[in-house]
């Protein structure tokens, strides 16, 4: 296991008085294991648990099918199996933590993704344990990331963000949005990314919905064309859109594009350790106001293991940025029935001094040219 994460939980756990800490979730299974199980994110029943007491004992818990995946990743780790068509997870884990005396001990879980009926049957299992909900904590870690998780997120958002930009400069007039999008798939699995998610590719009148995929529509002259995708790397996320315009933009379009761009640099202008969301987002407001449309309520938010994440520069949320908090910062406007939108996402990392931009790649300050 990553062992700047399980020192992280053990240190919770001693202030908490937290016995041992389930890692259920995919996202939380890698922050701790540090890679992905294939199939645990699309098989919801084949668990995979990364399990770390507060005495240091560290075991992963598989289902079978993915025994030697595991075992590949990780040889030295201590790995309890169980078999899919013949044990219950939940008692696997349950012997685990009564070998590791903690069969009246309290035990972290993530109420918020195990299914009832299997958290009832740990219960059942181990009837004087204490279960105490942990996703919160697990949240609160993985804000702030680590060296290792920065350089990760850093060489992935400049993947994804040239994978965007080779794209969107090799369409042309006539294609259609689902060319542009086989063009960015071969770019970004050709620049080492592992996976994608939530690619969206919308123009002309598609470009105001928010989160539509390729479809056949052909890229005609005058048409908007929002490209946005999340590449992956071991579980990690980094969100990159970029806006073009076939041939030439409209008078309206390349006024409601130059706002947003100086949103966009109002925003990093603000963001630095102690900065308040709240404010920054109050900030946004004011100069998007000027459009006089209707805002987003966010127009940013953290991102890793998960698309979105805590914090959020948005209405509804009001904490301090700190130094190593990776956010997605994305001015826009789409459904305002206006029959076109506009977008510019970017990763950026939070740093002792300010803000960097991790994905740097690709210029969007003017919008990008379809011929």
């Amino acid at each position: 296991m990553r062992k700047e994460i399980t020192g992280r939980l053990r240190r919770v756990m001693e202030e908490e008085e937290i016995d041992a800490m389930v890692a259920v979730s995919p996202e939380n299974f890698a922050y701790t294991a540090g890679f992905v199980v294939p199939s645990q994110s699309i098989m919801r029943w084949r668990h995979a648990m990364a399990v770390v007491t507060r005495e240091g004992r560290e075991v992963l818990v598989v289902v079978d099918m993915e025994e030697t995946t595991v075992r590949n990743k990780v040889p030295d780790a201590e790995i309890k199996v169980w078999g899919e068509f013949t044990d219950r997870p939940m008692s696997v884990l349950a012997r685990l933590l009564e070998d590791s005396g903690l069969s009246e001990g309290r035990i972290g879980v993530e109420m918020d993704y195990l299914p009832a009926g299997d958290l009832e049957a740990l219960r059942v299992f181990l009837p004087l344990a204490r279960f105490t909900a942990v996703q919160d904590v697990f949240t609160r870690l993985r804000q702030v990331k680590t060296p290792s998780e920065i350089d990760l997120i850093r060489r992935l958002a400049r993947i994804t963000d040239e994978a965007v930009g080779e794209a969107l400069g090799s369409v042309r007039a006539g294609m259609t949005e689902l060319d542009l999008a086989g063009i960015l798939l071969k770019g970004l699995y050709a620049r080492g990314a592992e996976h994608f998610r939530l690619l969206i590719v919308a123009s002309g009148e598609r470009s105001e919905f928010p989160n539509v995929g390729p479809s056949g529509r052909v890229l005609r002259p005058g048409d908007p064309v929002r490209l946005e995708i999340f590449g992956l790397i071991g579980g990690y996320h980094a969100a990159v859109c970029r806006t073009a315009v076939v041939r030439e933009a409209s008078p309206e379009i390349s006024r409601i594009w130059s706002n947003l761009i100086e949103c966009k640099y109002l925003v990093l202008d603000m963001i630095r350790p102690g900065a308040r969301t709240g404010a920054v987002y109050e900030a946004f407001l004011k100069r998007f106001g000027e459009l006089n449309l209707p805002p987003i309520s966010f127009v940013g938010h953290g991102m890793g293991l998960h698309l979105h994440e805590e914090p959020y520069l948005g209405k509804y949320s009001d904490t301090s940025l700190e130094a190593g908090m990776v956010l997605g910062v994305e001015p826009l406007v789409y459904g305002w029935g206006k029959g076109f939108g506009l977008q510019i996402k970017d990763t950026i990392l939070v740093t002792p001094e300010g803000c960097e931009v991790l994905s740097d790649r690709t210029n969007n300050d003017d919008l990008i040219v379809i011929p």
